[in-house]
């Protein structure tokens, strides 16, 4: 079936996972739900202990048995080291058939692919899955059809009760004794606990592995003891310098620099740049970079946000310090900078769960509250679809992580993507897969300039006066084309490998195993 963004849908793999073609991004407004609800185990005996002395006591208690689910979160990033502790542990006890429901996946969890090549994971559930567990998914390993959700997407299915969660593991930074978890005060800190907050409510059981067990009580706790069941104590849940590596890293590349020049400069030519904006960068270079230069522009025509959200990095941290942004509203850090702020700024630097920032399916999240958002695209197409999942080659790359949430929550869309990404062009006629619907992208800026999306005529004074150089992004798509070539189409497998879910739980586009050099003529 063809849904809204024209991508073909097998019947079957609808009819494999239960969902309905993507129809739009608006289309469930107003829908009405009944929230799921986890098997709690009561503690009414005050002297029944939460101490457990290993993963695998902790496994044991929880009762995992063949085809369970197991879920985790991603805020160490590539410093995270308690994906590969359980799974090896399970994998050891001789389980099967396992979900993995992560929040995201990287390369720091390579080590789980021979587990996925046994048998012992058979399902991933995830925003992100990078690296070689990417590449086996890709490569049709993976005995189910893998999900890919954004934040909010994840949250929706998880409250909904799409995703039914057996165990859920979380690494915290400090714990007390009856559960109370913080991101901080550890030797292992990351700044924030957002993406594990619906695991902790929602899941069965819930397993807190710690290297810094605290006096009780660990308060103000980003979760509480009543959602945790057992507490385990290991030599280290993660590496914390690892944090900020990839993509978390500021850029020196003049094409992104150029690109962040013409990004700020439309923003300031746009009609919401005005005291008291609310404001989300994403984690590319070139969206750093943006900061750093509206920042200058703010101190200029003293202009203050009321508001930064999502994914924090020192950038954005600096210009709370001075003054010049109200709030930050924090679901993930993205340096050690961000992690210092949300411990040294409790006041002004804020906490809050994935569902709070980017669930569609509540009663308002604070990506409807967005005026811009700056985001990284690794292909836009001439619908304005974006692509931030996998490369030209079809290859499992990337992440959703929060790019559809806040591009249908702002009221100003900016995508930003050098105009060619090494040999490939990424403004084309069709992304390889659509992350992003087009109909929530406004504006695309490239190195070579920018094209305002036909569907916003409102934002084109803005785009004409802020001195970049103007394009339709067709024009965009056919410069990029005279310096590469056309792109020869891929010609993948039959067997669909992944799912790209929408945020309301559609499917808006399906990922094919790939086959290594063979092209469409």
């Amino acid at each position: 079936m063809i849904n809204a963004v024209g991508r073909d849908i097998p019947e079957e793999v609808m009819a494999a996972t239960g969902r309905d073609i993507f129809r739009g991004t608006y289309v469930n407004d107003n829908k009405e739900y009944t929230k799921a609800a986890p098997t709690v185990r009561a503690v009414c005996d005050p002297k029944r202990s939460k101490m457990v002395a290993s993963i695998r006591e902790a496994i044991e208690k929880c009762g995992l048995k063949d085809g369970s689910t197991v879920s985790f979160h991603h805020h160490f990033r590539e410093g995270d080291y308690i994906v590969n502790m359980v799974m090896t542990e399970i994998h050891e006890m001789g389980l099967k058939d396992i979900t993995v429901c992560a929040s995201s996946l990287g390369k720091a969890h390579d080590a789980i692919v021979p587990f996925i090549e046994d048998g012992t994971i058979t399902s991933i559930y995830s925003s992100g899955v990078r690296g070689k567990i990417g590449e086996a998914i890709s490569n049709g390993k993976l005995k189910n059809i893998a999900v890919m959700y954004s934040h909010g997407g994840r949250v929706r299915a998880i409250e909904e009760g799409r995703i039914h969660i057996d165990a859920a593991f979380i690494g915290a930074p400090t714990a007390d004794e009856y559960g109370n978890l913080r991101a901080n005060g550890g030797k292992s800190n990351c700044g924030v606990l957002s993406y594990a907050y619906a695991d902790a409510q929602y899941a069965d059981k819930v397993v807190a592995i710690t290297d810094t067990l605290v006096p009780f009580p660990n308060i103000p706790a980003s979760i509480s003891m009543v959602n945790v069941d057992y507490v385990c104590v290991v030599d280290e849940i993660g590496n914390p310098n690892k944090i900020a590596t990839g993509a978390a890293k500021p850029t020196t590349d003049l094409r992104k620099l150029l690109m962040a020049q013409y990004c700020t400069d439309f923003v300031v030519a746009a009609p919401y740049y005005k005291d008291g904006f609310v404001y989300q960068t994403g984690v590319g270079g070139a969206s750093i970079a943006s900061t750093i230069y509206l920042a200058e522009k703010m101190r200029k025509d003293n202009i203050h946000m009321s508001l930064g959200l999502g994914g924090i990095a020192t950038p954005m941290v600096r210009l709370m310090e001075e003054g010049l942004i109200g709030k930050l509203v924090d679901t993930q850090d993205f340096d050690l900078g961000a992690v210092e702020s949300i411990q040294a700024h409790p006041d002004r630097h804020i906490e809050i769960t994935g569902s709070e920032y980017a669930n569609p399916m509540n009663k308002g999240a604070y990506v409807n509250k967005l005026d811009y958002v700056i985001l990284a695209a690794l292909e836009v197409d001439t619908h304005f679809n974006c692509n931030v999942i996998t490369d030209s080659t079809g290859l499992i790359t990337g992440a959703q992580g929060g790019h559809p949430d806040t591009a249908a929550g702002a009221k100003c869309t900016i995508v930003i993507s050098p105009l060619v990404q090494g040999r490939s062009p990424a403004v084309c006629t069709d992304v390889t897969t659509v992350t992003t619907p087009g109909e929530t992208v406004d504006v695309v800026i490239t190195d070579y300039g920018i094209a305002v999306n036909p569907a916003r005529p409102d934002l084109m004074e803005a785009a004409k006066n802020c001195g970049a150089p103007l394009y339709t992004i067709e024009e965009l798509r056919d410069i990029a084309y005279s310096i590469v070539g056309e792109p020869r189409k891929i010609k993948f497998g039959e067997k669909v490998v992944g799912i790209v879910e929408a945020r309301d739980g559609t499917i808006i586009d399906v990922v094919r195993q790939m086959q290594e050099y063979v092209f469409d003529d």
